[in-house]
């Protein structure tokens, strides 16, 4: 548990905010201490991804990473006994914004938009997800937004690391 006060201006800036704005559409927001340019490229290089992507706790093994961070390149992440996540990307402009399709859910596919506003020093990251109807948000559920609060807290202790 974090012991920062709620009036610790960093204890704010670093929560994780998970929003379901429509019947379609969920945004999670949050702010990281680092140069939009880094935190761009913590997920647009393969090297740097994969140390922060997948949530410790879950005991998950990423057995290989296929990253072609360019528009109408592709990834695929490959965890074994089939779970694999896969698609292509559809805009990738350096150091602001990716999209990317979300394939392995076939007609009930997402869009993930992220973008990296650089504000003096810090950058607020805001990725929304946009599935084709209600019933493909309410199928997903909040799952991978939600493991955000552990990956994103990996985000940090990367960042720290390569700001060192």
């Amino acid at each position: 548990m974090n012991a920062r006060s709620t009036s610790d201006p960093a204890a704010k800036r670093n929560r994780v905010i998970v929003e379901r704005r429509s019947d379609r559409e969920l945004v999670v927001t949050r702010t990281f201490n680092g140069p939009a340019g880094l935190v761009f490229d913590a997920w647009t290089k393969p090297e740097l991804f994969r140390k922060w992507w997948v949530p410790q706790s879950m005991g998950m093994t990423l057995h290989s990473l296929e990253m072609d961070a360019r528009t109408g390149g592709s990834y695929r992440l490959d965890f074994g006994d089939g779970m694999v996540f896969f698609g292509t990307y559809l805009e990738v402009t350096p150091p602001s914004r990716i999209v990317w399709t979300n394939d392995e859910g076939g007609q009930n596919s997402s869009v993930t938009t992220v973008t990296f506003e650089d504000r003096d020093g810090t950058t607020l990251l805001t990725m929304v997800e946009v599935y084709p109807s209600k019933e493909a948000l309410d199928a997903a559920g909040t799952g991978a937004a939600d493991a955000t609060h552990e990956t994103f807290g990996q985000l940090d202790d990367l960042l720290a690391q390569l700001n060192a």
